[in-house]
């Protein structure tokens, strides 16, 4: 079944890329969650103005995204999350407290969308995260955990 995303998903496109998907994926998953909608012959112009509105929102250019890239990964940002006495998590750490922690520390404002966890984040300590800035830049952000 052949959708058109209108956010970016891991592993399978960003917005405004035609993929092709089993049809349960594509009903249970990504149209519940507004990811995807329907290929249809006159979905070209929908691709189109995702597309626009995409390049309007992502970052400019490499270099600025270059530029952002550093000052991510030269710093360490702190993340407060309720903890038991032993250093475990009550939950995770989020996309959003991440990019919350981030702009709180007086770095750029990040959508939490471009935010991947590798490993679920449940313990008090160090941590990385990483965040595509482009889509031939990715930053690892260094996370210290703390309770709070």
């Amino acid at each position: 079944m052949k959708v058109i995303l209108t956010h970016e998903v891991t592993n399978l496109g960003t917005a405004g890329d035609i993929v092709d998907v089993k049809p349960g994926y594509a009903r249970n998953f990504l149209f519940r969650r507004g990811l995807a909608t329907a290929w249809t012959k006159g979905g070209q112009k929908q691709v189109d103005s995702i597309a626009a509105s995409r390049s309007a929102r992502a970052v400019k250019s490499l270099e600025e995204a270059q530029s952002i890239k550093g000052n991510l990964e030269g710093q360490t940002y702190s993340v407060s999350a309720h903890a038991s006495e032993s250093g475990r998590l009550f939950g995770a750490v989020t996309s959003r407290e991440i990019a919350e922690a981030v702009t709180a520390a007086g770095g750029p404002s990040l959508d939490r969308r471009s935010i991947e966890i590798p490993t679920p984040i449940k313990a008090v300590g160090p941590a990385k995260a990483l965040v595509r800035l482009h889509d031939d830049v990715q930053a690892e952000v260094a996370l210290e955990v703390v309770a709070g």
